[in-house]
């Protein structure tokens, strides 16, 4: 099943400043999150992100938080019971998600997103936990669990679809 970008959200998942110094190859994730999010804006995805504790935590990365229609805060490390949902934007049902703690927040909440009927498809490498072992281990149960495993270039060109996509030059700059 491909991703179709006018049925997509972009969901980032706690990209936060204080939390990722201590994500393994947190800068890659971080870099992974805003071409997503650069993607996104050329094709008029929309973009939603979330902040666990942000009087905690602090806020998501400057880079990223200016690519998002919308942030909002939680205190569950599932998005959902705070309201998630509520904040997609309507009759999307394609959910690509990324961000972190992959084991935790972005695990938890791709799940009951797929419980609640959604497609997801979580992006390997716009991904990120303290232990990479934790990390590989919630991707693999998010894949027996429904939810598809993708990288951010599988992404792009499947919300693209043909190289004669009006915004194909500027994609392929991001992700080179």
């Amino acid at each position: 099943m491909l991703i179709k970008s006018e049925q997509s959200t972009l969901l980032l998942i706690d990209v936060q400043e204080k939390l990722m110094p201590a994500i393994t190859h947190g800068r890659e994730v971080v870099a992974r999150c805003v071409t997503l999010g650069k993607v996104a804006g050329l094709l008029d995805i929309p973009v939603v992100a979330t902040e666990q504790l942000p009087e905690k935590l602090g806020p998501n990365v400057e880079a990223v938080k200016e690519l998002c229609d919308h942030t909002f805060a939680k205190h569950h490390f599932d998005a959902c019971p705070d309201g998630l949902v509520e904040n997609l934007p309507g009759a999307r049902q394609h959910i690509v998600i990324a961000g972190c703690e992959t084991h935790v927040c972005m695990m938890q909440t791709a799940l009951s997103l797929v419980d609640a009927g959604y497609k997801v498809w979580v992006v390997a490498d716009a991904t990120g936990s303290r232990n990479e072992f934790d990390r590989d281990v919630a991707l693999d149960r998010l894949n027996d669990s429904g939810a598809r495993i993708v990288t951010a270039e599988m992404v792009a060109f499947e919300w693209m679809r043909h190289s004669k996509h009006p915004a194909f030059r500027d994609i392929q700059q991001l992700i080179k």
